[in-house]
């Protein structure tokens, strides 16, 4: 039963997986809540684990909520149900997308996603950064965090640095200052 939730669940995102793995994080959330496969704090954890490994952040975190539920099947199951619409999806449009890639209804539709994915990334990100300090929103850790969140965007947008660099030193000021 929990093999089969876990392949429905994660195919059901796999085909509504719109702008990438952070936006559907916050479907993620919501499987792993209705189910109870695992606890906010185990979810951030294995979020946080997934976006540090390499490789999309959506099938890591399959992967790895997949072996926390279930062991190494689990894994696989959870896998390959976000896996296999991608797969499926991308075999159908690749023979057609010559035919369709220059409709405006296609072309439209695309500019429309845009600022719907922009959203769930947004959220998931204010969800996901403040979760932790539910109790106490202004702790100083949470404001050491959103100011090396704005330093870090800073650095890509008007410094042009490369973003490995970004992460690097970000990871570091994490380790000083927490």
């Amino acid at each position: 039963m929990v093999l089969w939730q876990l392949f429905l669940s994660f195919l059901k995102i796999g085909f509504s997986s719109f702008g990438g793995g952070y936006a559907v994080i916050p479907m993620i959330q919501y499987e792993c809540s209705r189910y109870g496969w695992l606890t906010d704090e185990q979810f951030q954890s294995t979020v946080s684990l997934a976006g540090m490994s390499p490789g999309p952040i959506a099938t890591n975190s399959a992967t790895l909520i997949g072996y926390e539920t279930a062991g190494l099947t689990g894994a696989i199951v959870a896998t390959s149900g976000i896996v296999l619409p991608s797969l499926i999806v991308v075999i159908i449009l690749a023979a057609f997308f010559y035919r369709i890639h220059s409709n405006i209804w296609v072309q439209s539709s695309f500019y429309g996603l845009r600022p719907i994915i922009t959203g769930l990334i947004a959220y998931a990100a204010v969800h996901f950064g403040l979760s932790n300090h539910a109790d106490v929103i202004m702790s100083w850790t949470t404001i050491a965090t959103l100011l090396i969140g704005i330093a870090a965007f800073w650095a890509i947008v008007r410094y042009k640095l490369h973003p490995l660099m970004v992460i690097a030193g970000s990871a570091v000021i994490g380790i000083v200052l927490f």
